[in-house]
């Protein structure tokens, strides 16, 4: 009986298919003809009352379907769309037209409003295909889509709808224009009130929509439309072809979509984007015979040429004329040639924010990635996938970033991480093993690496770029890798031994909340690791805490807790996991009989008190780098240095978070740096590695998240950038230009901190100029008579691997050779240029200085460096930059090292001191050169110290030169440090480190000399090695390389 009956419905069906051909339906526009009589859908009326979101989630764009799948999320829901036939246009041509009437149509959705051209025939063929679709749906074919898709249509009873002339419009007059145009209004509305129709792809088609035309924060609807596009137009430096050749074109059919700010092209097939052309200042648009194509459009832009062609030349003309329009209308920004030639615009009223050193960044970095909706955007230079951004640890491995991106991957946030693919021969990163890291945790986690060096024929430059992007809304950016070793905060320790003793005050916690705990009688190794333990912090799985009423145990009735004989030792990566501390520092260690050694100190958390000297640097992450370069990094939990003998190498550094429209301009450098990779590396180009798309700028102020504290500016995002770092055909040098201005332009002050300092153009070793701006500023101070002051902090020491008492190495000796002729070795140089007209009085206009600091280590006195990491200059207490660009030619110039940086220009201003007068100065600026002078100078822990005024006489000659010189010298005294101008010649240096120190020959002497050492400032060493060549010889590997790798 079932078959029977399935044959006759199926013979019924076709028999009305039949039907609808013999009586050539299909030649005529009655939408009665569309009424699906057998199981017809429900009229989709509208409730204008019923509240209706009209913003279609971000999101969206990562789960595009194909273009015909009944799926595809397209129109916003329960929307309704409105049509207006703005303007009829006849045109005459030589060869017989049946439909000489070209129709403007406005469509309306919602916030969106965009205007489309048809022709009658556009109307014919499109309910030909609905009419076909409609006949189509009655056969019960038995596929599963279909059965679905008939499934899903409710049975009612057919409305009579109104029938569209069929008269041939060349028989027209003039005054039936506006009747036409009202009946083809009424066909369109009643048309796309029908459910079964609404989504369907023609329909789409017709109305030029698809599945990114109304998703809130890409802006407003442009021009959309299926062309065919020509392969190729890239400028891609290097070894690559990407069908630029012209034997390589080839044409592709892909559904094209103008936004505000860019132009992207889609396959159809499977709705996923294949190309997206950003608008940048050369956007040009040409047509004709310069689009070197037959109908053809042709646009311009700094990364690539894209041609496509048209159906006729009018279709291409719109094409042309519409792409033009709407961009100068919505994405006029990105057409100028913007201030310090940067690609971006300054932004007023943006919220901003410094950190002074890692602590408070990484925490901030933490809780907005918590906080995250749609994206996360990370590039570094180097990434440690095991770093805790929350130090000292009690919540577990719940702020350790893997697990961090884990848990947010998990919930659906999209991750894009980009690393610099070091030479492995130079550099020991490992970021291939980052990258696996970070690959396995979710699939929601993208991480690319560039460049390829041999392709790119790129081997002497680097990403150096320091990025943390939050939903293109929240960009944290500066010097600070996630990455061993830089995580520190205003105290910058030397030791982490590790002991924490740990009193009880009743906490009672769920069992699940309790990682396992090492055994108290467990023998912990000296270096404070074990394989085991390695091991063992591999993963990422955090307890979950246990609803109230779930059976919880009583810590003092676990072993090793609330005994009297013993506190509670926890293992260096068992951590105490306790949910809901934000606000908390975490502690992690191991109970050790070398707890005495260490200076004791308190931290009072909600899981009670915990005395000791707490584990803040875990493995890999304690590390001193002059004395011994990372290794084995794919084991982070194992200690490399004994830190029972060895200090750390304390960290200083500067990062900014900006919000809104200057954190979009961030997120816009990497997305084109994303996407150009994806372009010259084919590993890259599948599916599974998305295309990244920019959000409108329109959207950008409607914050869903702010950093606390944050205060109102004015920014602008800079950058250098080149072919080879972002595929852009000129370089960009925005950084190198805002330093030069910013410092000719300063009236009382610039304060500088920076890795390095090479600089003062001879435009054969070095060419950036900024070395001869400050020059030049100084020369006209003392020209006018009038005071200012240059305050430069560079690390005591070059960055690399080396032993200082016997010369420092290679490496380190070519970086001090261009620091020194920076500074004051040489015509060339800032003091060299100075000397001819001020002789000695430069002293009252600049000043050197480094920071050291020191501890008690095992009963022993130590001494070390604080490594210099910054990138920050700061002017007249009004004037901010901050960012990843070191003084030297390779960050400067643009075509070496890629960097990102912000120049911060204060809108809230507060009452100062400036030379003894009262002075406005800006709340950003001024608050941060206050936390910087006061942690160099100690005022952080005395008060008395007065920093408000940074150019007064009193300020300069006796706060701030008095004591770096008294520190230098008390440091010298009490460990004969290295670099000291006691040392000129390498005889000198052997004599010099065969001598005690102080700290040797009477402890208690050196404590007390110690004793009055204040905050870390030291006077930078002039003389140091100054009698020695300090360039590599041409037989070494260093002295091989170009010079410009050191500048």
């Amino acid at each position: 009986m079932s078959q029977r009956s399935d044959t006759r419905l199926i013979s019924s069906s076709l028999k009305g298919v039949a039907t609808d051909i013999s009586h050539h339906l299909m030649e005529s526009l009655d939408t009665s003809e569309l009424h699906y009589d057998v199981e017809e859908e429900v009229d989709a009326d509208f409730d204008p009352k019923a509240p209706v979101d009209t913003r279609v989630p971000f999101r969206y764009i990562y789960e595009t379907k194909g273009f015909k799948d009944n799926d595809a999320r397209v129109l916003i829901p329960n929307v309704p769309i409105k049509f207006r036939v703005m303007d009829v246009e006849r045109f005459k041509s030589s060869s017989k037209v049946a439909s000489p009437n070209l129709y403007t149509i406005e469509i309306t959705h919602g916030p969106f409003t965009w205007k489309v051209k048809r022709k009658h025939k556009h109307f014919q063929d499109l309910h030909r295909e609905l009419v076909t679709y409609k006949t189509l749906m009655r056969i019960p074919i038995p596929t599963r889509s279909h059965t679905i898709r008939r499934k899903t249509i409710k049975r009612e009873e057919a409305r009579q709808m109104p029938n569209l002339p069929r008269s041939s419009e060349t028989t027209e007059r003039e005054d039936r224009f506006s009747s036409r145009r009202k009946q083809l209004e009424d066909y369109l509305t009643k048309l796309l009130k029908m459910p079964l129709y609404r989504n369907y792809h023609a329909t789409l088609e017709f109305l030029e929509v698809s599945q990114m035309s109304f998703i809130h924060d890409l802006g407003p609807k442009g021009l959309e439309g299926m062309v065919m596009k020509r392969s190729g137009g890239h400028r891609i430096p290097g070894l690559n072809c990407c069908g630029q050749g012209k034997v390589c074109y080839r044409w592709s059919k892909r559904w094209l979509v103008v936004k505000d700010s860019f132009i992207m092209y889609m396959k159809q097939d499977s709705g996923a984007v294949s190309f997206v052309l950003l608008v940048d200042k050369e956007f040009a648009i040409k047509m004709g015979k310069e689009a070197e194509v037959k109908y053809g459009v042709r646009i311009d832009t700094l990364t690539r040429t894209l041609i496509f062609k048209c159906a006729s030349y009018r279709h291409a003309l719109w094409w042309g004329q519409s792409i033009q329009e709407f961009v100068k209308k919505h994405g006029k920004n990105f057409l100028k040639d913007h201030r310090y030639g940067s690609y971006a615009a300054v932004q007023e009223n943006t919220l901003a924010k410094w950190y002074v050193d890692a602590k408070g960044y990484f925490e901030d970095v933490a809780d907005a990635m918590e906080d995250a909706k749609d994206e996360i955007f990370i590039t570094d230079w180097w990434l440690s996938p095991e770093i805790f951004l929350k130090r000292p640890v009690v919540e577990g491995n719940r702020w350790r970033l893997d697990c961090l991106l884990r848990r947010k991957a998990q919930q659906g946030v999209k991750i894009f991480v980009m690393l610099y693919k070091e030479v492995e021969l130079a550099l020991g990163i490992n970021s291939e093993y980052s990258k696996r890291t970070l690959m396995r945790l979710h699939s929601n986690i993208k991480v690319i690496r560039h460049p390829d060096h041999v392709s790119s024929t790129v081997y002497l430059w680097a990403h150096h770029e320091k990025l943390v992007v939050i939903d293109q809304s929240v960009a944290f950016i500066g010097g600070i890798d996630f990455a061993y070793g830089r995580w520190d905060d205003n105290e910058h320790r030397l030791t982490d031994i590790g002991s924490v003793q740990r009193t009880v005050s009743s906490p009672v916690i769920s069992s699940n909340e309790l990682p396992n705990i090492k055994d108290s009688s467990e023998d912990i190794p000296a270096d404070g690791s074990s394989e085991e333990e390695d091991d063992q912090n591999e993963s990422c799985d955090l307890p979950d805490p246990r609803s109230p009423g779930e059976d919880t145990v009583d810590l003092s009735k676990m072993k090793g807790i609330g005994k009297s004989k013993k506190f509670l030792r926890l293992s260096r990566y068992k951590h105490l996991y306790r949910p809901h501390l934000h606000n908390a520092d975490s502690v992690s260690s191991i109970d050790s009989e070398d707890a005495k050694r260490g200076s004791v100190r308190s931290l009072v958390t909600d899981v009670g008190e915990l005395i000791g000297d707490t584990k803040f640097w875990h493995g890999k992450d304690y590390c001193n780098f002059i004395l011994k370069d990372w290794i084995q990094l794919d084991k982070p939990f194992a200690d490399f240095i004994d830190r029972y003998k060895t200090p750390r190498m304390p960290w200083h550094d500067i990062g900014a978070v900006v919000h809104g429209r200057a954190a979009r301009d961030i997120a816009r450098h990497f997305i084109q740096r994303w996407n150009f990779t994806k372009i010259v590396k084919p590993k890259y180009r599948s599916l599974s590695y998305p295309f990244l798309l920019p959000k409108s700028h329109t959207t950008a102020n409607e914050l869903k998240y702010r950093v606390p504290d944050s205060v109102q500016t004015t920014v602008q995002v800079l950058r250098s950038a080149a072919d080879w770092s972002t595929g852009i055909k000129h370089h960009e040098e925005s950084i190198h230009n805002a330093y030069v201005d910013v410092i000719a332009k300063s009236q009382h002050y610039i304060f500088i901190e920076n890795q390095f300092f090479i600089s003062c153009a001879d435009n054969r070793a070095v060419h950036n100029k900024i070395g001869d701006a400050i020059a030049q500023r100084i020369l006209t101070a003392y020209r006018e008579g009038k005071k200012y002051r240059v305050y430069v902090l560079i690390p005591l020491l070059p960055g690399f691997e080396g032993d200082i008492s016997t010369g420092g190495g290679n490496a380190i000796q070519a970086i001090m050779y261009f620091n020194y002729r920076t500074m004051c070795r040489g015509d060339a140089s800032i003091i060299g240029q100075l000397r001819p007209e001020m002789g000695e009085q430069w002293i009252n206009y600049i000043t050197f200085g480094g920071l050291r600091t020191h501890a008690e280590l095992n009963n022993k006195l130590v001494t070390e460096l604080i490594y210099i990491h910054s990138k920050m200059l700061i002017a007249d207490d009004n004037t901010v930059i901050i960012g990843s660009a070191n003084i030297n030619d390779r960050s400067m110039l643009g075509k070496r090292d890629s960097e990102m940086a912000v120049i911060v220009k204060d809108t809230e201003m507060v009452p100062s001191v400036m030379g003894g007068q009262e002075y406005m100065a800006g709340k950003y600026a001024l608050n941060l050169r206050l936390q910087c002078f006061k942690m160099v100078l100690g005022g952080l822990s005395d008060p008395s110290i007065d920093v408000q005024d940074p150019i007064s006489d009193r300020f300069f000659k006796e706060v701030w030169i008095a004591t770096a010189a008294r520190n230098a010298t008390i440091y010298e005294k009490v460990f004969r440090c290295l670099p000291s101008d006691h040392v000129r010649t390498y005889a000198e240096l052997r004599e010099y480190v065969a001598k005690p120190g102080l700290e040797s020959e009477d402890k208690a002497r050196a404590v007390e000399e110690l004793k009055k050492i204040r905050g870390f400032l030291v006077q930078f060493p002039f003389y140091f090695l100054a009698s020695e060549n300090l360039l590599p010889s041409a037989a070494t590997k260093e002295g091989m390389v170009p010079t410009e790798v050191w500048t």
